[in-house]
């Protein structure tokens, strides 16, 4: 069995029960001018312990198929965002 696929990103949507959105930034290099370029990608993840708020970096694992669009789960959170909730 091939190993999962892990990605680091920062969680840009925390409305849904036990998902989030996470948006993964990667430079790729410009085919014809050479310029590096920022391109974003949103992956749908998800939370189980709700744990997690808009602006966290979090970590995120492949999984197999949780719903129609989810296919990733939160494995640990890297850094809170900034003014991070005391009481939790």
């Amino acid at each position: 069995m091939a190993a999962k696929t892990e990605l680091t990103g920062v969680v840009v949507r925390d409305k849904m029960a036990k998902s989030r959105v996470v948006a993964v930034e990667r430079q790729v290099r410009h085919e014809t001018y050479g310029k590096a370029r920022r391109l974003t990608s949103t992956f749908m993840a998800h939370d189980e312990l709700n744990e997690t708020r808009a602006g966290d970096t979090v970590a995120i694992v492949e999984s197999r198929p949780l719903s129609a669009r989810k296919r990733w789960v939160i494995t640990r959170v890297i850094a809170r965002a900034a003014g991070a909730r005391a009481a939790e």
